[in-house]
Order: C-alpha cells, then sequence, then structure tokens
C-alpha cells in the first residue's frame, strides 16, 4: 500500500513540475490560445526554430483542470498550446504571425465552431518585451483597412500552465480521421481563407 501511495505521490510531483517548468537556457516560451488545440497545435509544428509544441490549459483559477472540466466551462481556463521556442533561429514576432493567420480575431469567447470563453484567442505573455510585440502586432492588424473590424484577442500575462491529457498531445497523428473530420465540419480552414487570404495558415 504504502508504495502505491509513493508512486502515486512521485505521478502527481512530475505533473506538478511539468505544468510548472520554465525552458532550459537559450530557449523561451509563447503561449497562445486559439480555440481547439488539436488544431493550434499544427499551426506550430514542424516550423524551423520551434522545439516543442504542448497542448494544455491555461489562463483560469482551477488547479489541475481536466478536459472534461475545461470543455464543461467555468473554469477559467483556454485551451492554448506551449511553444517552446529557440530565438537564435525564430523569432517571437515571427510566431505572432503565425498565431494570428491560424486564428478569428474578430469572434469573441469563440474560435469557429466552438463556443465559450474556454475557446477564446489570446495571447499569454511572458514578459515585457513579449506584452510589447503582441501589442504592437495587434496594433497594426487593427490599422490595416482590409480588416474593418474590431480584433476581440485578448493580451494577458501568462500564468500557470496546465498540460492537457496525453491523448491530446499530437492528436493530428494518433488520430488523423477524427482529427480532419473535426477541422472540416467546424469550418476552420474556410474562415480563415475568408480572413487572411493567401496568409491563412495551413494545416497538416
Amino acid at each position: 500500500m504504502r508504495s502505491r501511495f509513493v508512486l502515486a505521490f512521485l505521478v502527481c510531483a512530475a505533473l506538478g513540475a511539468r505544468a510548472l517548468a520554465h525552458p532550459p537556457a537559450g530557449q523561451e516560451t509563447a503561449i497562445f490560445a486559439g480555440g481547439c488545440f488539436w488544431c493550434e497545435e499544427t499551426a506550430f509544428v514542424g516550423i524551423p526554430g520551434v522545439i516543442s509544441v504542448t497542448s494544455g490549459y491555461t489562463g483560469g483559477q482551477v488547479k489541475n483542470p481536466t478536459y472534461e472540466q475545461v470543455s464543461a466551462g467555468g473554469t477559467g481556463h483556454a485551451e492554448s498550446v506551449r511553444v517552446v521556442f529557440d530565438p537564435s533561429k525564430i523569432s517571437y514576432d515571427r510566431l505572432l504571425y503565425v498565431f494570428w493567420r491560424n486564428v478569428d480575431p474578430f469572434q469573441a469567447n469563440a474560435q469557429f465552431c466552438d463556443h465559450g470563453n474556454q475557446y477564446r484567442s489570446a495571447i499569454f505573455y511572458a514578459d515585457d518585451a513579449q506584452r510589447r510585440a503582441a501589442e504592437e502586432s495587434k496594433r497594426k492588424l487593427e490599422e490595416d483597412p482590409k480588416f474593418g473590424g474590431k480584433i476581440v484577442t485578448q493580451i494577458v500575462p501568462a500564468s500557470t500552465f496546465y498540460p492537457a491529457e496525453e491523448y491530446h498531445q499530437e492528436f493530428y497523428k494518433k488520430n488523423p480521421v477524427r482529427y480532419h473530420e473535426y477541422r472540416n465540419g467546424c469550418g476552420r480552414d474556410a474562415r480563415l481563407r475568408q480572413i487572411w487570404g493567401d496568409e491563412a495558415g495551413g494545416r497538416k
């Protein structure tokens, strides 16, 4: 019985450490929310300079939330992705460019077919440099006459990021049929093309 308790404790400790982990020296972290994290994850996977992309939950008040809790609403968390990157190979500004072109910045507390603040679009900045870059990128988009609408994407301080359950990680690889059915059925790519044209984010 004691060995089971010790094992459970170690597992919980490991999960907690993972939730609060900082990137190694020479690496930085960016956190974005853009609706379904299955799709947001694929926006960043494979980009040169991106080291890892993790689906998870952030921005809320519930500790160690589960997918069921977040998807039901009321936790304050948003489905999001944590991008660990090498700033010597890719800039935060470039990640912002990718982020914007993979979201509908005019849809409040929703993204595409998913509704509720758990699906809001948001940039969670880690420091003042990221905040300034995010705000500047948003300002430039708002000043572009072709958009003709106020951007509602939030720019807020980063808080604890909780990695989602393992079956959500790299979901596009684990369950490609369901992934593509969801993405097509939700109208994500059609709406991105409508907003961004040739600059619209691609898909895996």
